[in-house]
């Protein structure tokens, strides 16, 4: 017989169970903060039109576009003819849940209110090389607010995306924390502008300055003479970003002053200090750092840009910006946007390294019903009934094997009580409770059970994180 290479897919991965129960449980407080600050949920396709993708994420965004073949004639007219990667294709899985949004927004707008406040969890892929926190098909955890040019947009987003984070246990801003990363399209495009990038090469300068976190100075240097950036205009570019104060309200005078000569650069800080001071008071403020090489290579943003940073962990755990210009390319009309993502993945990697997770989490089975024989089956599948609709998590073993390995197996499975309802029990109209993680076992009225049960279970704390508590009586 022949032998299948059974991994997933490289940059892909399977989870079981213990995994999905922690993705679950970060997942559902990301929910419940986002649908806090007044956001709704949005669902939108895995595939979209290549047409809607392509020309939204700069020239490495559009590399890293996982194409979708055409199909049946079109796909044979193509073949038949000289195939490439433009013609080939005519749909792509989406890259992230932005570029999806504008489309919807362009599509429904007569449906949506004045401002709307979304939120969106889902897979997204790209076609990039895998690495440590990287992968090919990953969750994203979006909100994002249209409609609206105030600074208080920016504050919203950022303040949620900070929220979840303090509320998954990252405090401070040391090496057990994170920090927000603030700047503004405009700093970096009068910053080029005084120093003396040519117009025409902004795009690409910007492109260089967002790989700082990963080929350092001296990489980003290479990489902007690469890009035909002057030798003088380059040194006086990093020699500026090298010097910016650390301190949020010193850097923003120490930009005013720098970009006093630019226009662009000068209307920028003035927005960047309205978004501070919305920032003030809330759960962001304290982790908040300005940082003008801060680019984001996604070439759809307009104003300002931020992003996680775990100190220690290269690469984002999320992050966002203003997008004004966007959902015009699908709507042909100015309408506003800013949005925030968490990248769940390396949420979900930090806190399986730090031993983040509660020790019981939302989905494990808190009892198991064990089998007797055939004849007690039936009261067995019975109990089983009668303590979920009490409220208990329940796993019913189904096969008639020695109490022993049942047992063996609600250990494995981390269930704290295994319960016993053979013929003596019956008898006695009582039932036996096995505690498994101390070998004590007694024996319980039946009518008195569900109390009883829900009173340890209550005193174990396995109802912390999302299980419901169980009824008395």
């Amino acid at each position: 017989m022949a032998r299948f290479n059974t991994k997933p897919l490289s940059g892909t991965r399977d989870f079981l169970p213990l995994e999905v129960m922690r993705r679950s449980y970060v997942l559902r407080v990301v929910e419940r903060v986002y649908q806090s600050y007044g956001f709704e949920p949005l669902e939108t396709p895995i595939m979209e039109r290549l047409e809607t993708l392509l020309g939204k994420y700069g020239e490495e965004g559009d590399k890293l576009i996982f194409r979708v073949a055409k199909r049946g004639e079109k796909l044979a007219r193509v073949l038949a003819n000289a195939p490439d990667e433009n013609n080939i294709a005519d749909a792509g899985l989406r890259y992230d849940l932005t570029v999806p949004l504008a489309r919807v927004v362009a599509e429904y707008r007569h449906r949506l209110p004045r401002v709307f406040k979304r939120y969106q969890i889902g897979p997204v892929f790209r076609a990039d090389r895998p690495g440590k926190g990287r992968y090919r098909e990953f969750y994203q955890c979006d909100l994002d607010i249209v409609g609206s040019s105030s600074p208080l947009v920016e504050a919203e987003v950022i303040h949620a995306g900070a929220q979840v984070l303090q509320e998954l246990g990252f405090q401070g801003t040391g090496a057990e924390g994170f920090r927000v990363r603030l700047n503004h399209r405009g700093v970096l495009r009068g910053l080029m502008e005084v120093v003396g990038v040519a117009p025409a090469l902004e795009e690409a300068a910007l492109v260089a300055i967002d790989k700082l976190d990963k080929v350092g100075l001296g990489g980003v240097r290479r990489e902007l003479e690469e890009r035909g950036i002057s030798a003088q205009a380059t040194q006086a570019l990093l020699a500026l970003l090298e010097a910016a104060p650390q301190d949020v309200a010193a850097c923003l005078a120490w930009l005013a002053e720098v970009l006093q000569p630019s226009k662009t650069g000068s209307q920028a800080v003035s927005e960047l200090e309205q978004v501070v001071q919305a920032l003030a008071g809330g759960p962001a403020a304290p982790h908040l750092r300005l940082d003008p090489y801060l680019a984001r290579g996604l070439s759809y943003y307009t104003g300002a840009i931020f992003e996680i940073e775990f100190p220690g962990l290269s690469g984002s755990g999320g992050g966002g910006g203003r997008y004004d210009d966007l959902i015009g390319m699908f709507s042909n009309r100015s309408i506003p946007a800013c949005g925030f993502s968490l990248g769940l993945e390396r949420i979900l990697l930090l806190m399986e390294e730090r031993g983040m997770f509660p020790d019981h989490l939302a989905g494990r089975p808190q009892i198991l019903v064990t089998q007797f024989d055939a004849a007690t089956r039936p009261a067995s599948l019975a109990l089983a009934h009668r303590l979920r609709q009490a409220g208990f998590t329940v796993d019913l073993y189904p096969d008639l094997d020695r109490y022993g390995r049942q047992f063996r197996y609600a250990e494995a499975r981390g269930i704290r009580y295994a319960v016993l309802l053979g013929p003596d029990e019956r008898a006695r109209q009582a039932v036996g409770v096995k505690d498994l993680s101390t070998g004590e076992q007694v024996e319980v009225p039946q009518e008195a059970l569900v109390g009883w049960l829900a009173q340890r279970l209550d005193t174990c704390g396995q109802d912390d994180h999302g299980s419901p508590e169980p009824a008395s009586g």
